[in-house]
């Protein structure tokens, strides 16, 4: 399974359905056999709790429609610890095939690809009354179909003691872009057991920047993502309290609102998580050069510990945005010459000219559209796979990357950072020569979606793409221009997998990406 470089720690795949996904039509495992892969989470249990739900991530080796896909759960190695029960409708046919063997089938076809998808054959890992602080064990999952090769994966579950942690209050800022403003991290043990570290992880919009980096707490680049505390004891009752200071960006949007969640764990659980983490390729950044951040104790309210309640886990702020600092979205145009017959590229997009970067996270919707009118004379031979044809009122997304149309409308990312460029590159086949033949690259057009719509400039909305222009024309703005900025292509994160996480599991949604250049 691949690795990539995500543009955000807790961009969330909960709201990554809202990049494209390539819509190529799926091999039947047939016609090709193919590899399949898994993952299954590490889990640590409380003794005497009702257990976690969780359900494989499945992977293929190409994209392929499957028949007879069954996972096997063999718990052999925790028998009279753990026991793997089926969950509800998503876990399909189920039953033992062997004691402490549970083998579900999935009756009907299911597509998969390299990207992976979860939420099939969901399962409950649940202590038995026997189970005690301290155990340990495997539970090995494979997966099965016909005509394809299946694969293994095994996972660590640990039994321990249930603690209850607990977030504080949500509290709300006001800063101006380049401003600072402090907030309270708090952890409450609104429990009957003793906690014995804690780890706390952020979510935290990209404008939100910490205005100090400890040693106890990692980062990637600008942004804050995890802090541990393995010294602190929280006794029943007890709050524990410290406080960040933080600084909005110059680029941040205004007037507007700016977000930042955290989601304490146990250290247990966090290993957990941070080797699933690990399996996305998406790293808990590095530890920073300062002192350490520590907590309070603010007054009453081993083994392994796990959550009994991740319900409550939470704790968010809400930031003001005030004054006024807006965004220049320019559409990006191109110009190529070529003979009849021939295929010529044609690059394609927009640029954000600031001051303000643009993050779209929060809603999952992409920032804007791109529309691209072909030019007279030519026909769209090569499409990217995150533009759909387009007749002015209606997008067939069913024919993603389908050539032949005659304009198409592209979608961006979630995010667009100021002076970053996101292209697309369409093959253009020559069918007659036309001198100056034209097209159009129209962004921030209005439609019944959702993005963005108050740009600063809308004059450069539009740029022309021309085929065998005379006279010096160019497009838009002079031809194709250097891909520049950050790579903020593919959004694979955690703001969707802490939502799972904190109830109790990591549900996966389907993994998107896109072919826009940034």
């Amino acid at each position: 399974m691949r690795t990539h470089s995500t543009r955000r720690w807790l961009a969330g795949l909960g709201v990554a359905g809202a990049i494209v996904a390539a819509a190529a039509t799926p091999a039947s495992a047939e016609e090709s056999a193919v590899d399949l892969g898994l993952y299954f989470n590490d889990t640590t249990l409380a003794v005497g709790s009702e257990g976690k739900a969780g359900s494989p991530i499945l992977y293929s080796s190409e994209p392929v429609v499957l028949h007879g896909l069954s996972v096997r759960y063999d718990y052999r190695d925790l028998a009279g610890k753990v026991t793997v029960k089926p969950e509800g409708a998503a876990s399909g046919d189920c039953a033992s095939a062997e004691k402490n063997v549970l083998v579900c089938t999935y009756p009907l076809e299911t597509g998969l690809d390299d990207w992976g998808i979860g939420g099939y054959f969901s399962v409950v890992l649940a202590p038995t009354a026997d189970a005690k602080d301290g155990d340990t064990g495997e539970v090995k999952v494979t997966v099965s179909a016909e005509g394809a090769t299946s694969a293994s994966h095994t996972a660590k579950v640990r039994v321990g003691e249930g603690v209850d942690l607990a977030g504080g209050p949500e509290v709300k800022r006001s800063a101006a872009p380049g401003g600072s403003f402090t907030a309270p991290l708090m952890v409450r043990n609104t429990g009957t057991t003793t906690a014995k570290g804690a780890v706390v992880i952020f979510d935290h919009d990209r404008a939100i920047r910490p205005s100090e980096k400890f040693n106890n707490c990692t980062y990637e680049g600008d942004e804050l993502r995890t802090c541990r505390f393995d010294s602190l004891t929280a006794a029943p009752g007890e709050n524990w309290t410290s406080a960040v200071n933080y600084t909005l960006g110059k680029d941040t949007y205004a007037p507007g609102k700016e977000y930042g969640y955290h989601n304490w764990m146990t250290v247990a659980e966090f290993e957990d998580f941070a080797a699933y983490l690990d399996n996305l390729g998406i790293s808990v950044g590095k530890p920073g050069n300062g002192g350490n951040l520590t907590l309070t104790r603010a007054g009453a309210l081993s083994g392994f510990q796990a959550d009994t309640n991740p319900d409550n886990n939470w704790s968010g702020m809400e930031v003001s945005v005030t004054g006024k600092n807006g965004a220049d979205l320019a559409a990006i145009g191109d110009s190529a010459t070529g003979k009849a017959g021939a295929v010529v590229k044609a690059t394609v997009g927009l640029r954000n000219n600031g001051p303000a970067s643009l993050d779209f996270n929060r809603t999952g919707n992409s920032v804007t559209k791109v529309d691209v009118a072909v030019p007279t004379g030519t026909t769209a031979v090569e499409v990217p796979e995150v533009c759909v044809p387009f007749d002015g009122e209606r997008e067939d997304w069913n024919d993603a990357g389908k050539p032949g149309a005659a304009a198409y409308r592209c979608w961006t990312d979630i995010y667009i950072a100021v002076g970053e460029e996101q292209t697309v590159e369409f093959g253009l086949r020559i069918d007659k020569v036309v001198p100056n033949a034209t097209g159009t690259v129209t962004i921030n057009a209005k439609c019944e979606c959702d993005g963005f719509t108050e740009d600063i400039k809308p004059a450069n909305d539009t740029a022309k793409l021309l085929v065998n222009a005379t006279g010096g024309n160019g497009g838009g703005d002079g031809g194709s221009l250097p891909i520049t900025g950050e790579n903020t292509a593919l959004v694979a994160g955690i703001g969707g997998l802490l939502l799972a996480a904190g109830v109790g599991g990591y549900a996966v949604a389907r993994r998107r990406r896109t072919r826009f250049v940034a």
